[in-house]
C-alpha cells in the first residue's frame, strides 16, 4: 500500500452491497461495514494509487472497507491477512557464511599464492606450501570476520515494525500484534506509542508526533485530520501519522492504509535493498595495484623461464620452480595483514576520539573525502533550542549563552542590560509560567523534560534572574488551558497580586486576541500589528521560531475557557529561539574547508531554519547571517532535470525538507562528479543514503539501530566535529599505508630482481622461494608493522583531498622503490657471488644474500618514517616501536643463521661475525642515498616555489 499520486478509485458501493447483503449469511457483514468485502477487494486495485492525505476521512473509510466505530470483523481481518500478508518487511536475501567466507579467497594475490601453494604440494616443499597457505587462510578469516558484521540493515528496518498496536475490532478495543494489522484496521494512539502501520488520521486530540527518523524534522510535529493539496510533501502530511515513528504527546485515531513493505518504511527498504555498496576509494586503488602487480610478477615469470628453458637448456622442471620462486619472491604476503593491522590501529585511533568504525576500509576512505553531506539537528547543532531574541514594548534584546544550561546574559545593542525594562521582565516571566516544562541538572549536564521550546523559555528566564520556584510560589497555578493544534496556544491562569492570565502560541493566534499592547515601562498603549509582524519578519529571516505573549487581569476567575482568552488581551512580546549551532562543529567546518573538504546540509528541517543555520557555521564562506545561502527544497529538486538535479547537487551547501530518495539521489549525483562522499544522518530515512556514500556516518546517541547498520562508522557523540577529526585520522592511516607500500616493495622487487639476474646469467639462485617468503613476513610483520604506529605529521588537515582516479604510488615513490630494490639486489648478488667465490657454501652464501634484505630493509624503514621529512625532524623516539622492529628482525634473523633447526627447515648456515660487515655497509648506503634523494627533492621543490613567487 503506497502513497503515490493517481487517479481516484470509484466505488461501486449500492451494487455491490445489494448483492452481498443478498447471498445467506452475508447480510450481516453488509450492514456492518462500510463496505462488503468483495467491494474493498474490487477497490484495493487501485487504492496503492491513492493519496490519502488529500481524502477526507469519510472518503477514506469508504475506500478502504473500515468502519470507524466497529472495526473489522474477524472473517474479513483474516481475509486481509491472506490478501495483504504479515505487517512486516520480507526477510533480506543473501549470501551464506560459506559463500562469504570462500569468496575472501577471491582476490588476484591470493590466487597467484594458491597457485604457488598447488605446485608446492605438488613437488613435496610441504613446508613451503604451509606457510603460503598459512598467509592466505588468516587473510580470509579477518576479511570474513569484517564483513560479517555488515550485513544487519534489512534486519534492524524488520525490527523497527516489530511492535504492538490498540485496534477496533468487531466493537472491541484489543492489543494486538502490529504484525497483524492490515489495511482498514482501526488504530488507537496514545502518548508514547510507536506508530505501527501508515495511518490516515481521523481524530485527534492534541497529538503532536515524532518524525525525525523519518523525515528529519527536529521537533515533533502537530497532527490534523484537515484534507491537504495532492502534492503535500512527506514532512508537511500533518493528517497522516507514518510507521516506526513515536507519538510524543496527545492521542489520535487512524485508520491503517499500508502495511508491511507498502508503508513509508518499507518503501526505504527496498531503496535499501537496491542500494549498491561501492568499492571504497582503497580497496579500488588495491585492486588496481594488485592487477598490475599480477600482469608484472606473470610476465617477469614468463620471460625468465622462457630464457632459462630455451636459451639456457635448462631442464624443464628446473625452471618452472624457478619461476615459482620469482612469482613467491615479488608477491608481497605481508601486504594484507600488515594493510588490515594498520586500519584496525586507525579504528582504535578514531574511536578515542568519538567514531567507531564497522568496516576496516572506512577508516581509510576518510582520508578521501571530498564532500560532506551532513545532517543539521544534533550533528552540526546542539539538538537544544534555545531563545536569542527577546522583543517587547516596541524594543528588543539579545539572549547569550546557548544549549539548557542556564548561563549568558541579556544586552541590547551589543551592551549588558543591568536592569531590565518591566516590559522584557514581564514576557520572560510569562514564558517561564506558562510552560509544563521542567528544567534538571544532573550529572551529564542540564536537560529539559517536556517539549524543548517551553525548556528553552524557562532557560532565557533563569538568565534573567527568574527562578521557577520562586515565581510559582508568588503567582501560583489555578487552572490551565493546554495547546491544542486547532488553536494554536496555550493558557495558564496564576493567583497572586494581581492575579493573571498569561497566553502563549503561534503569533496569529495571540495577535488576533489582543486589543492593547504593554509598553517598555509596563503601561498600555495601542497595539502596533504591523510593528509586530516585522519583529515577525526579522526573526524569520535569521531562523528564528517565533513564539508570542499575552496576559489579561485574572480577577475573579477560578477556572478558564477558550472565551476567556477569545479577545480583550494585552500583547507582552516575541521571544525567537533556535537550535544553534555547536562552536567545535564551527571550527570543524573551517578545518574541513582548510583541507580542501566541502561541507553540505541535507536536513528534513525547513529551508529557513537551514539556511540560517549554514550561515552561521559558515558553510558557504559567502554568506552572511543577513544574507545565508540559498536552501534548495525537496519540492524544488523534484522539478529538476537529470542535469541540472547533478548542477545542484554541486553547486549547492544547504538541502531543506528532502526525501530518502532524494538524499539517496544526492549522493549518486556527488559521486557520478568523482567525488568521495561522506554522509551523516540518524534516521530510517537516511539509511539508502547511508549505505550508497563512500562512507556512512550514523548518530551514536540519537541514531536509529537502521541507520547505524547502513553506516560504515558511529559517531558517539553526534558530533561533526568528530567527523573531522575522523577525517584527519584517515589521512594519517592513508599516509602510513602508502609508507608502508613503498618500504616494503623494494623487498619484493629486489628479491625478484636477484632471481631474473640469477636465471638470465644461467648462475645458481642466491634466494630460495621459502627463504623468500621468510623474507618477505618477517620484514613485513616486525619491521613494515611498526609503520603503522607513526603519528600523524604536521599540517596533514593544509593538504586537499587526494584525487579518488590518483593510484596509490606517485612516480616519485615507484622511483625510489626501483632504486632500492636495485641496490638490494646489487649488494645481495654481489655479496653471494663474493661468497661462493670464497670458497663458503651455497647455503653460508644465501644466508648472507637474506641478511642484506633483512638489514637493508631496516634501514630503509628509518627514511620511510616519512616521505618527504628527514628522521632528525620527526624526532628518534617519536616512534619507539621502529626501533623495537629493528631489534626483533635482527633477533629472527640471528635465529634464522644459527638456530640448526632453522637451518634446516629454510636450508642456511652459520656464518662468521666478519661477514655481517659488508651486509651493514650495503644497509649504510640505502640510508645515505635515500637521504641524499629527499633533501635534492626538497631543495628543488623550494628553489621552484621561490622562483613561481612562493606559490606551491
Amino acid at each position: 500500500m503506497g502513497t503515490g499520486h493517481g487517479a481516484e478509485a470509484v466505488a461501486p458501493a449500492p451494487v455491490v452491497r445489494m448483492i452481498i447483503g443478498s447471498l445467506p449469511g452475508f447480510a450481516p457483514y453488509s450492514r456492518a461495514f462500510a463496505l462488503a468485502p468483495l467491494e474493498f477487494a474490487c477497490n484495493m486495485k487501485s487504492v496503492p494509487e491513492t493519496p490519502w492525505h488529500r481524502l477526507p476521512p469519510e472518503e477514506v473509510l469508504g475506500l478502504l472497507g473500515a468502519n470507524p466505530q466497529q472495526g473489522l470483523e474477524a472473517p474479513e481481518v483474516q481475509a486481509r491477512q491472506r490478501s495483504h500478508g504479515p505487517n512486516a518487511l520480507p526477510p533480506p536475501k543473501g549470501r551464506g557464511p560459506l559463500l562469504r567466507f570462500l569468496l575472501q579467497f577471491h582476490q588476484v594475490l591470493v590466487h597467484i599464492l594458491l597457485v604457488a601453494t598447488v605446485i608446492k604440494l605438488a613437488v613435496g616443499a610441504y613446508t613451503d606450501a604451509a606457510v603460503i597457505f598459512g598467509v592466505i587462510f588468516l587473510n580470509a578469516v579477518i576479511g570474513f570476520v569484517q564483513e560479517g558484521k555488515a550485513l544487519g540493515a534489512l534486519e534492524a528496518l524488520a525490527r523497527a515494525l516489530t511492535t504492538e498496536a490498540t485496534v477496533l475490532r468487531g466493537g472491541q478495543r484489543q492489543r494486538i500484534d502490529a504484525r497483524a494489522l492490515v489495511p482498514g484496521d482501526i488504530v488507537l494512539l496514545a502518548s508514547g506509542d510507536k506508530v505501527p502501520a501508515d495511518l490516515r488520521l481521523l481524530g485527534v486530540r492534541e497529538l503532536r508526533v515524532a518524525e525525525a527518523a523519518l523525515t528529519g524534522e527536529s521537533l515533533p510535529v502537530e497532527k490534523n485530520a484537515d484534507p491537504l493539496a495532492a502534492d503535500t510533501v512527506l514532512a508537511d502530511r500533518r493528517n497522516m501519522a507514518y510507521s516506526s515513528t513515536l507519538v510524543h504527546y496527545g492521542t489520535a485515531t487512524g485508520v491503517v492504509v499500508a502495511t508491511g513493505s507498502g508503508t513509508e518504511i518499507g518503501r526505504i527498504s527496498q531503496l535499501l535493498a537496491q542500494t549498491d555498496v561501492l568499492a571504497t576509494p582503497l580497496t579500488q586503488r588495491i585492486t588496481r595495484f594488485s592487477h598490475w602487480l599480477m600482469w608484472a610478477i606473470l610476465s617477469l615469470a614468463a620471460l625468465t623461464f622462457a630464457v632459462g628453458t630455451f636459451v639456457h637448456g635448462k631442464p624443464l622442471i628446473d625452471m618452472f620452480l624457478a619461476a615459482v620462486a620469482l612469482a613467491v619472491a615479488m608477491i608481497p604476503e605481508g601486504l594484507v595483514v600488515v594493510l588490515t593491522i594498520t586500519l584496525a590501529i586507525g579504528v582504535s585511533r578514531m574511536a578515542r576520539r568519538h567514531a567507531i568504525i564497522r568496516h576496516l576500509p572506512a577508516v581509510e576512505t576518510l582520508g578521501s573525502t571530498t564532500v560532506i553531506c551532513s545532517d543539521k539537528t544534533g550533528t552540526l547543532t546542539r539538538n537544544e533550542m534555545t531563545v536569542q531574541r527577546l522583543w517587547a514594548g516596541g524594543a528588543g534584546a539579545e539572549v547569550g549563552g546557548v544549549g539548557y544550561a542556564p548561563q549568558g546574559a541579556l544586552s541590547r545593542d551589543g551592551q549588558p542590560l543591568p536592569v531590565l525594562p518591566p516590559a522584557l521582565h514581564e514576557l520572560l516571566r510569562a514564558g517561564l509560567l506558562c510552560n509544563d516544562a521542567v528544567l534538571r541538572e544532573d550529572g551529564s549536564g542540564w536537560r529539559i523534560d517536556g517539549d524543548p521550546t517551553e525548556g528553552a523559555l524557562i532557560v532565557a528566564a533563569r538568565k534573567a534572574g527568574l527562578l521557577e520556584a520562586a515565581e510559582a510560589t508568588a503567582q501560583p497555578r489555578l487552572d490551565a488551558l493546554p495547546f491544542e493544534s486547532q488553536h494554536q496556544y496555550m493558557a495558564t491562569l496564576h493567583g497572586g497580586a494581581p492575579p493573571r492570565l498569561y497566553l502563549k502560541g503561534a503569533v496569529e493566534a495571540v495577535l488576533a486576541r489582543c486589543s492593547h499592547a504593554l509598553a517598555a515601562d509596563g503601561s498600555r498603549q495601542p497595539l502596533a500589528a504591523d510593528a509586530v509582524h516585522a519583529q515577525v519578519e526579522a526573526m524569520a529571516r535569521l531562523g528564528l521560531r517565533v513564539l508570542a505573549f499575552a496576559r489579561r487581569s485574572g480577577q475573579g476567575l477560578a477556572h478558564i475557557g477558550h472565551d476567556d482568552v477569545a479577545g480583550g488581551l494585552e500583547f507582552i512580546g516575541l521571544q525567537g529561539m533556535i537550535d544553534p549551532p555547536r562552536a567545535e562543529a564551527v571550527r570543524a567546518v573551517q578545518a574541513c574547508h582548510t583541507a580542501g573538504i566541502r561541507v553540505k546540509m541535507i536536513t528534513g528541517d525547513h529551508a529557513v531554519t537551514a539556511a540560517a543555520i549554514a550561515a552561521e557555521i559558515g558553510l558557504d564562506p559567502r554568506a552572511t547571517r543577513e544574507r545565508p545561502p540559498r536552501a534548495l527544497s525537496g519540492r524544488e529538486l523534484e522539478a529538476l532535470d537529470a542535469a541540472a538535479f547533478e548542477a545542484a547537487a554541486a553547486d549547492t551547501a544547504v538541502f531543506a525538507r528532502v526525501t530518502p530518495e532524494q538524499k539517496l539521489r544526492l549522493v549518486q549525483a556527488l559521486q557520478a562528479r568523482g567525488e568521495v562522499v561522506a554522509m551523516t544522518g540518524d534516521g530510517v530515512n537516511d539509511a539508502p543514503a547511508l549505505k550508497r556514500a563512500d562512507i556512512g556516518v550514523a548518530m551514536g546517541i540519537t541514531g536509529t539501530e537502521v541507520s547505524k547498520e547502513a553506516a560504515a562508522m558511529v559517531l558517539t557523540d553526534d558530533n561533526f566535529a568528530s567527523i573531522e577529526a575522523a577525517v584527519e585520522e584517515g589521512r594519517g592511516v592513508f599516509d602510513n599505508i602508502v609508507k608502508f607500500i613503498s618500504w616494503i616493495l623494494p623487498t619484493n622487487a629486489g628479491q625478484g630482481l636477484v632471481i631474473i639476474a640469477a636465471i638470465l646469467a644461467a648462475q645458481p639462485l642466491p634466494i630460495l622461494p621459502v627463504q623468500a617468503l621468510w623474507i618477505n613476513m618477517t620484514t613485513a610483520v616486525l619491521l613494515g608493522l611498526t609503520l603503522c604506529f607513526e603519528p600523524r605529521e604536521a599540517g596533514i588537515m593544509r593538504r586537499p583531498p587526494r584525487r579518488p582516479e590518483a593510484p596509490i604510488l606517485n612516480l616519485e615513490l615507484v622511483l625510489r622503490i626501483v632504486l632500492v630494490g636495485v641496490m638490494l639486489m646489487v649488494g645481495a648478488t654481489v655479496l653471494f657471488h663474493d661468497a661462493l667465490a670464497r670458497g663458503l657454501s651455497e647455503a653460508e652464501a644465501r644466508t648472507i644474500a637474506l641478511a642484506v634484505f633483512a638489514v637493508g630493509q631496516s634501514f630503509y624503514l628509518l627514511n620511510m618514517r616519512s616521505l618527504r621529512q628527514s628522521m632528525w625532524r620527526l624526532g628518534l623516539m617519536s616512534n619507539p616501536w621502529i626501533w623495537v622492529g629493528i631489534a626483533a628482525m635482527m633477533g629472527s634473523q640471528l635465529l634464522l643463521t644459527y638456530v640448526p633447526l632453522m637451518n634446516t627447515l629454510f636450508h642456511t648456515a652459520p656464518i662468521a661475525a666478519a661477514e655481517w660487515l659488508p651486509v651493514l655497509a650495503v644497509g649504510l648506503t640505502i640510508y645515505a642515498v635515500i637521504g641524499a634523494e629527499k633533501l635534492l627533492r626538497k631543495t628543488l621543490e623550494a628553489r621552484a616555489a621561490k622562483a613561481s613567487g612562493g606559490k606551491a
